[in-house]
C-alpha cells in the first residue's frame, strides 16, 4: 500500500465513531524501515493557518485497528 493509497481513506475513531479526517503525513523509522505513525489534521487557529503551520494528530501504528477498502479504524481517547 502506497501513502496516496493511505491518503485517500477516512480515519475513524472507533471510540467516539467520529471522522479524524485522512491522513496527512506518516511517521517511520529509517533505520528499521517500518512506520511508527499516521498524522492527521488536527484543530488549527486562523494565525497557524496564515503562518503556514500544519498541526497534526500523531496516531501511533499500535493504535490502528484494521486498515479496510475505504476506511482506517483506529482506536484514540480524545
Amino acid at each position: 500500500m502506497t501513502l496516496g493509497e493511505l491518503r485517500r481513506k477516512e480515519v475513524i475513531n472507533t471510540r467516539t465513531g467520529a471522522s479524524l479526517g485522512r491522513p496527512m503525513d506518516i511517521e517511520f523509522c529509517a533505520q528499521q524501515g517500518c512506520v511508527h505513525a499516521l498524522v492527521v489534521p488536527g484543530e488549527f487557529s486562523l494565525a497557524q493557518l496564515l503562518r503556514g503551520e500544519r498541526c497534526g494528530i500523531v496516531i501511533p501504528w499500535e493504535r490502528i485497528c484494521k486498515i479496510g477498502d475505504d476506511v482506517i479504524l483506529v482506536d484514540v481517547e480524545e
